[in-house]
């Protein structure tokens, strides 16, 4: 059995990032400890300040270091629109990608009975309340064309009958500039069975 050293417990621990195995981990302790050791108390430093103050804003559930995230706070959003998203990077992805200037909210996965994933761990009760509440006119699903996905779209716009608010989801298909013969089966099927006039 190895011993339980401190560098062992560091490797142990960087483990814990996703795509990080167990070469990875040691080549990156090592690095940080022979190479940038400021560096390492720096990351420490940010990562332990990070884990106490970043936190779920409690209109949207992104990441924030305020009660209210900065994109809800923002009076020139269009509250009437709101994007509905699986994780907190798809709003930097959606920001960088498109002149979209409504409101988003994130589930934080999707629903998944055999991974004990529900309603109640996606915020959906949450979800539901604000679109009772009225003002939002238009209900963007942006969720990944997962099976779970699909359920997870499903449940949302059983949620918003009856609220008055219009639920759309995001185009799926074809990349931008992809040919139609290496395109899979799937996916193909996706963008014919949602193609729209020009």
């Amino acid at each position: 059995m190895a011993e339980r050293t401190l560098l062992n417990q560091l490797v142990e621990a960087l483990r814990c990032l996703p795509g990080v195995g167990p070469k990875s981990a040691q080549r990156i302790a090592f690095h940080l400890l022979e190479r940038d050791r400021e560096g390492g108390k720096r990351l420490a430093r940010t990562l332990a300040e990070a884990m106490e103050r970043i936190h779920r804003c409690t209109r949207c559930r992104t990441l924030t270091e305020r009660e209210v995230c900065p994109l809800c706070a923002n009076p020139n959003r269009d509250p009437g629109l709101l994007c509905v998203v699986e994780q907190p990077s798809e709003i930097v992805a959606l920001e960088q990608a498109t002149d979209y200037r409504g409101l988003y909210f994130v589930l934080g996965g999707r629903l998944s009975p055999l991974d004990g994933t529900g309603p109640e761990e996606l915020g959906l009760d949450v979800l539901e309340a604000r679109l009772k509440e009225g003002g939002v006119r238009e209900l963007i699903l942006a969720i990944s064309p997962t099976v779970e996905g699909s359920v997870t779209a499903s449940y949302i716009a059983e949620c918003a009958e009856g609220t008055g608010t219009a639920v759309t989801r995001i185009a799926h298909g074809v990349p931008l500039g992809g040919e139609l013969e290496h395109v899979d089966g799937g996916t193909l099927a996706l963008a014919f069975a949602g193609r729209r006039s020009l």
